[in-house]
C-alpha cells in the first residue's frame, strides 16, 4: 500500500471550510481516500433517520470510505438511504460470511439492493476460517472472480482475525485488500503483517482500532495509525464519536512523548490474553454476555465504573456462575482465548470490587 506524501483538501459545498488530512491508496486497487474512515457496524443500533444524518455528517466532514457487511443487520440499508444518487462520491466496502457459492450470490444481490447500487467497490469474505483459493473445491474464489467480471464488485477483499490465516492470505497474492484488527496494542507479528501487505501491494484496512472499546484516547489511536500504511475504520454510533474523528481533518495528531508514554502504559496493562469484544463467541448456551463479562475487569477501570456496577450488570456478571464449560465459545473465538477461565477471573475481580476487597 502506498502512503501518499500529499494532503487531502476537503471543501464543503458552501466552500467555507477547508480541512487537511493525509490520504492513502489501498494497494493496487487505486482507491485513494482520507486516512480516516467510517465503520458502519454500530449504525445498526440507531434508527434510520439518525443513521442517515450521521452518514451525511461524516461525508460532509471529509470521510469518503464506508465499511459495512451483510451480517450487520440493516447497516447496508441505511448506507443505501444516505448515499443514493451520490454513488460516485464515496467508496463502499461490504462483506459476506457465505461459505457456499449459492449463499455468496444471495448475499451479494441482497447487498446491492440494500445499498441501492449496481456495484460494490470492495467485496470481502468476512471473518474467514481459511484462505479461499481457485481450485480448493469450495467455488468461493471463483464466485468472486465471476462477480468482478460482471462488474458487480470492483475489488476482491477479505477479513480475518487469526494471524496465521491472515499471513497465508497475504502470501497467496489472491486478494487486493486485507482487513485485520490493528491498534496500538498490536504485536510485532501484527506489524510485520502490515509490512507484508505493503510489500505485496495489498491494501490494509485496520479494524478494531479501539480494541473493542478498551482504548479511549482517540489522539493516541490516530497518532499510532498515522505511522503505518493502513486505513483505519472507526466504528461510529453516536454523533459525539463521529465528532472525535472528524476533528482530525483539521489537525491530525502527531506522536508526541506524552502520547507514546500513554501507549506504553496501556500496552503494559493490557497486552496478553484480553477480549476484544468482537462478539463472535455468542450466543452463550446459558445467556452470558461473554464479550462484556470476559473483559469486565478492564472496562470497569477504563470507563465510568458506575455504569458497570449497576444492578443490571451485577445480574449479568452473576450468570458467569452458571457456565457449564460446554466449549461453544471456545470453538467460535477467533483469537482462541480461554474464555471460561477469563469469565471466572473477571467474576472474582468483580465480586471483590463490590465487596470492597479490590480497588478500582
Amino acid at each position: 500500500m502506498e502512503m501518499q506524501d500529499f494532503w487531502y483538501i476537503y471543501v464543503t459545498e458552501s466552500e467555507k471550510e477547508v480541512c487537511l488530512m493525509k490520504k492513502i491508496t489501498l494497494g493496487k486497487t487505486g482507491i485513494t481516500t482520507p486516512k480516516n474512515a467510517f465503520g458502519a457496524l454500530p449504525i445498526q443500533r440507531v434508527d434510520r433517520s439518525e443513521a442517515v444524518r450521521l452518514l451525511h455528517k461524516a461525508y460532509d466532514g471529509g470521510m469518503t470510505f464506508f465499511d459495512t457487511a451483510r451480517a450487520y443487520s440493516d447497516s447496508e440499508e441505511k448506507l443505501g438511504a444516505a448515499f443514493e444518487g451520490m454513488r460516485d462520491k464515496i467508496y463502499i466496502a461490504s462483506k459476506t460470511m457465505a461459505v457456499t457459492p449459492e449463499k455468496f450470490w444471495e448475499d451479494l444481490e441482497t447487498s446491492l439492493r440494500s445499498l441501492r447500487t449496481d456495484y460494490i467497490d470492495i467485496y470481502q469474505f468476512h471473518c474467514v476460517k481459511q484462505c479461499y483459493a481457485p481450485g480448493d473445491g469450495t467455488g468461493m474464489y471463483e464466485a468472486m472472480l465471476d462477480a468482478k467480471a460482471q462488474g458487480k464488485i470492483r475489488h476482491i477483499g477479505i477479513t480475518a482475525h487469526k494471524i496465521g490465516i491472515a499471513e497465508e492470505i497475504v502470501q497467496s497474492g489472491l486478494y487486493e485488500t486485507l482487513q485485520f484488527p490493528f491498534s496500538y496494542l498490536a504485536s510485532d507479528r501484527d506489524i510485520e503483517l502490515v509490512k507484508s501487505c505493503e510489500t505485496a501491494g495489498m491494501g490494509f484496512i485496520a479494524m478494531k482500532g479501539l480494541s473493542g472499546g478498551l482504548l479511549n484516547h482517540s489522539d493516541a489511536c490516530m497518532a499510532f495509525m498515522s505511522q503505518y500504511p493502513v486505513l483505519p475504520i472507526w466504528g461510529i454510533q453516536r454523533e459525539s464519536e463521529l465528532d472525535e474523528w472528524l476533528r482530525f481533518f483539521d489537525a491530525e495528531p502527531e506522536m508526541t512523548t506524552e502520547i507514546q508514554e500513554l501507549i506504553d502504559k496501556d500496552r503494559e496493562e493490557l497486552l496478553g490474553e484480553f477480549c476484544r469484544g468482537c462478539g463472535y463467541c455468542a450466543p452463550c448456551t446459558v445467556g452470558i454476555i461473554i464479550n462484556q463479562c470476559a473483559r469486565m475487569s478492564q472496562m470497569i477501570r477504563r470507563s465510568p465504573s458506575a455504569n458497570w456496577l449497576s444492578d443490571e450488570w451485577k445480574a449479568e456478571m452473576l450468570k458467569v456462575e452458571q457456565c457449564v464449560n460446554c466449549g461453544a465459545c471456545l470453538r467460535r473465538c477467533p483469537y482462541e482465548l480461554p474464555i471460561p477461565e477469563l469469565l471466572r477471573k473477571n467474576l472474582e475481580d468483580y465480586k471483590g470490587i463490590l465487596e470492597g476487597r479490590v480497588e478500582v
